[in-house]
């Protein structure tokens, strides 16, 4: 209970904030709903969005409370995204890289979309790579593959391109944030965030990381 405590100190410091948890007789919680941290705004494969679509189950993990460290000073932004990544809210330093991801999460999935009214996995990881690090990468999954430095899953960092064989060859991508979570635009749930350690079929699925080539 008293992990729930701290939620709820979290939760009222900042305004029109409402999170969704159970407790657990355990020093954890399981997060399992919808976590909402701007009013209108919620947070598989394959713009500024006022109202996004009611989030659907973001992990399923019981997660350690890492984010509860220096609660009082950090943002809504990034004690929403140290909850999602299981992180220390003062990892979550790049506001341009979040930023972007909550503007896009929960946008559906469309093959060959390349906008907020769908995007698949390729154009969502071209277009943060662009937007946040200024960087141009081709446009299929199997090109950023191509075009990459590899690296292993011990060495990925923050920014790192994910990739995956869901049907066959290097057929899906996302974008690394860290302690095995990546953000992508999965087929199921849209633009999301999910973990190559902790779900067993992205694990299973995973190819390997790469490193963009500065151009």
């Amino acid at each position: 209970m008293k992990n729930l405590f701290f939620v709820s100190v979290a939760v009222g410091i900042f305004s029109g904030t409402s999170l969704s948890a159970k407790s657990q007789s355990t020093a954890s919680l399981k997060f399992i709903d919808n976590i909402q941290l701007t009013p209108g705004s919620n947070s598989g494969e394959g713009s500024d969005a006022v109202e996004k679509k009611p989030a659907k189950k973001i992990f399923k993990e019981t997660a350690s409370p890492k984010a509860y460290g220096s609660i009082e000073k950090c943002t809504a932004l990034q004690f929403k995204y140290a909850m999602l990544t299981d992180r220390e809210v003062e990892s979550i330093t790049n506001t341009k890289l979040y930023d972007f991801i909550d503007n896009w999460m929960s946008t559906r999935y469309r093959y060959g979309g390349t906008d907020q009214d769908g995007i698949d996995c390729s154009a969502f990881s071209s277009t943060l790579i662009g937007n946040v690090y200024g960087q141009t990468i081709p446009r299929t999954a199997k090109d950023q593959y191509k075009n990459c430095t590899k690296i292993s899953k011990d060495d990925l960092q923050e920014g790192d391109l994910v990739f995956f064989n869901t049907r066959g060859g290097v057929s899906h991508v996302g974008v690394y944030l860290g302690n095995g979570y990546f953000v992508h635009s999965s087929t199921h749930d849209g633009v999301t965030i999910n973990s190559i350690v902790a779900d067993d079929y992205y694990n299973r699925k995973f190819i390997g990381g790469g490193r963009i080539i500065s151009n």
